[in-house]
């Protein structure tokens, strides 16, 4: 077999089939619902929240592949691992990676559960609030991971949410391990304050010993420190020698070099529709930028013009080519 070029990124994540609605404040609190967090349910929970909210607007989504969509979108050369059923979503979910050019090499799973799916209630302030229902996510594992995928890519980009699987974190540390072993960089994503709150110990454990990259946002950084404002969170964040992109929404971000020095990035000005996929579409631009080898701040200035296009319409996936938004 011919040898694959080689990757930018490859993106490990769950696999999930967004469904985009319009929700009311009143519909949240009808079913206890945490504004803008995100719940994992089980079947018949999600069943009954897509009978109420609608058909929506169903994509192919997840936060990692969401990622790995922009990045594609930039130019980048992409890949993605992450486990859907042998289904109609599942085969879906799969055909749209590869329509966007991303290598995507897992096997379905068979004779388990169905696909995933995220359902996720937007307000008319652009907050997003998601109900995962992880399906046949929660059977990735150590034998998922693509070891000629994960050792040609740049950076190994790995989806915080997984966390909740037992098995996904084994995962994690073996591609964390066949990465480095190849001499490429791993990158994270904190995904969700809630799921940092669950999983805060493995976490910093995971930051501490396997990543070089963080990404978070500011509530998902006070969380993980358990500090109350984000100058704490940027001092704990430059104490651990990592790269770190700390999002910070209209603030902007700010970039913490592994030397603990600080770039402020400004937002780009956008009309906010809807906030899903701001932090995925961000992470997308800063690797890309990452790839190419550009400097700190351009590498935040292409996550924020990829976050900005993300959240001016509905829908975690961009609508515009990026690559042409960036000037690259």
């Amino acid at each position: 077999m011919a040898e694959r070029q080689a990757l930018d990124i490859l993106g490990i994540g769950n696999a999930i089939v967004d469904v985009v609605a319009s929700a009311t404040e009143a519909t949240l609190r009808d079913w206890g619902m945490a504004k803008g967090g995100m719940a994992l349910i089980d079947t018949a929970r999600a069943e009954a929240i897509h009978a109420a909210v609608g058909e929506g607007v169903q994509t192919g989504g997840g936060s990692a592949a969401n990622t790995c969509a922009a990045a594609a979108s930039l130019g980048a050369r992409v890949g993605y691992l992450g486990k859907v059923a042998d289904d109609a979503p599942g085969r879906a979910f799969a055909e749209d990676l590869k329509a966007l050019g991303i290598h995507f090499p897992t096997r379905p799973l068979k004779g388990g559960d169905p696909t995933a799916r995220c359902l996720i209630l937007v307000t008319p302030d652009g907050q997003r609030t998601m109900n995962t229902y992880l399906g046949a996510c929660v059977a990735f594992e150590e034998a998922d991971v693509d070891q000629a995928a994960v050792e040609s890519a740049a950076v190994t980009y790995l989806e915080g949410y997984l966390f909740d699987p037992p098995a996904a974190q084994a995962a994690f540390r073996r591609a964390a391990a066949i990465s480095h072993g190849a001499g490429r960089s791993v990158a994270i994503t904190l995904s969700d304050s809630f799921c940092v709150g669950r999983h805060r110990t493995a976490f910093l454990d995971f930051i501490a010993r396997d990543a070089d990259i963080v990404f978070a946002n500011e509530d998902e950084a006070l969380s993980l420190f358990e500090v109350g404002d984000a100058e704490e969170a940027t001092r704990a964040f430059a104490q651990t020698g990592k790269l770190v992109a700390l999002t910070r929404s209209e603030k902007g971000s700010r970039i913490i070099s592994p030397a603990g020095e600080v770039v402020e990035v400004p937002a780009v000005p956008t009309t906010l529709i809807d906030s899903t996929g701001a932090g995925d579409a961000y992470a997308a631009g800063f690797l890309a930028a990452h790839a190419r080898g550009l400097p700190l701040a351009e590498c935040g200035r292409w996550g924020s013009v990829a976050a900005s296009e993300v959240i001016s319409h509905f829908g975690a996936r961009p609508q515009a080519e990026l690559k042409a938004l960036v000037g690259g």
